[in-house]
């Protein structure tokens, strides 16, 4: 069911460019009501966007379309304009999490987690197979190779909905991508250290390629320095030359945004 912005009577405002964002978000947080209503009509059709998404749940896109506001409101709010990052890219998990936690917070049917993991499991592994045979995987395949009775998949899979690739895009500006992988998180407090690692992110993407690889191996797969060269095929010595040379960029990097912002 797409429902289109007219048939919604929603005002049309232009977008906003970078700057103007960024004045804008400075203004609305220091108490600017007339910049915060702004802020929010310009960014509707983002939440609209979003929204339409989760059609056919059983709910009005108009219900979603509020609940997805609120979530907009919050990321205007708590956005911290010291770091170098568009504001859709951080007010897209926040208008996605509020809507998620109403579909979950307000569903009465409760899934086993039994249910979810086995549901995961196989479209984890219908996944791979549709890349590895060129086309959509029976469920007796998925059985066999998950050793799953195919009655328990069909249970699995009924009892999640819709199932979806962890892989489907939700949402693409002039950045890269956001994808369902990117919104699965364990606990609600995970969102405080999720801008965190969104800047740390970006920085690293500054990188070149080889210090990249190294510093991932080493401070986040906890590699030691000689695991490091053997993955990589150096020394040992050229990966700690490595891995000084990109703690340096960064120090470097987020001086020249400290003194920008």
């Amino acid at each position: 069911m797409n429902v289109r912005l007219s048939e919604m009577n929603l005002p049309r405002f232009p977008l906003l460019s970078d700057d103007e964002m960024s004045e804008l978000l400075i203004k609305a947080q220091a108490g600017d009501k007339q910049a915060r209503e702004r802020l929010i009509n310009c960014n509707l059709r983002l939440v609209f966007n979003l929204v339409q998404r989760f059609a056919n749940r059983g709910y009005e896109i108009e219900d979603l379309f509020q609940i997805g506001t609120i979530g907009l409101i919050k990321a205007i709010d708590k956005f911290d304009t010291n770091y170098n990052v568009k504001f859709s890219t951080y007010a897209v998990p926040m208008i996605i999490g509020e809507i998620r936690r109403f579909l979950r917070d307000d569903n009465p049917v409760k899934v086993s987690r039994s249910l979810k993991e086995t549901a995961y499991k196989v479209n984890k592994c219908r996944d791979t197979l549709t890349k590895e045979l060129g086309r959509e995987p029976k469920i007796s395949e998925i059985a066999e190779i998950l050793d799953i009775e195919v009655e328990d998949i069909v249970a699995a899979l009924e009892a999640v909905q819709t199932p979806t690739s962890i892989h489907e895009t939700l949402y693409q500006d002039d950045g890269d991508p956001i994808y369902v992988l990117d919104q699965l998180t364990k606990d609600s407090d995970e969102e405080a250290h999720w801008f965190d690692k969104l800047a740390l992110k970006e920085i690293l993407n500054k990188l070149p390629v080889k210090e990249r690889e190294v510093l991932l191996l080493r401070f986040f797969q906890d590699k030691t320095q000689t695991e490091v060269a053997e993955t990589v095929g150096l020394s040992q010595v050229q990966v700690s030359r490595i891995e000084r040379q990109a703690l340096r960029r960064i120090k470097n990097l987020l001086n020249q945004e400290s003194s920008i912002s």
